[in-house]
């Protein structure tokens, strides 16, 4: 092998290894509430669900860039939720949230929140087979 191959395969590794070393923080995967509360101060992605029991703080007009809620995932586990940000549109009719932040001391701190909204497009069960039943029954004379 010629010298010029050589440095080039060496340089193509280490640039492999750098993108490596330098994007392991953006392969992030979900984590629950209970685990991020074992890990203060990294950055985590948690689904949860808004717990509709608690009062949600938001007021519009004195401070827009403040919203406070508490948050249950999957498996029970609850926080409470600080964004410093205006509220997203739709926020109380959301099902899940992609929440994007670090935990800090009781609360977690978001940096971003993803709605997973219902879908448009679900039909009610009921309606479905009862149009179903309309299409399929044959008329008797």
């Amino acid at each position: 092998m010629k010298k010029s191959h050589i440095i080039i395969l060496v340089g193509i590794a280490a640039l492999i290894v750098g993108l490596i070393v330098f994007s392991a923080g953006d392969f992030s995967t979900y984590d629950t509430i209970d685990a991020a509360k074992k890990k203060p101060g990294k950055y985590v992605h948690i689904i949860a669900k808004v717990d509709k029991s608690q009062a949600i703080e938001y007021d519009a007009v004195n401070n827009p860039n403040y919203l406070a809620f508490y948050a249950i995932d999957s498996l029970g586990g609850s926080t409470k939720v600080i964004f410093h940000n205006s509220k997203p549109t739709d926020f109380e009719k959301s099902e899940r949230l992609v929440m994007k932040g670090k935990m800090q001391g009781d609360h977690f701190e978001c940096n971003d929140i993803l709605l997973k909204c219902p879908s448009k497009y679900k039909d009610d069960k009921k309606q479905l087979e009862k149009t179903i039943n309309d299409q399929t029954s044959v008329p008797t004379n």
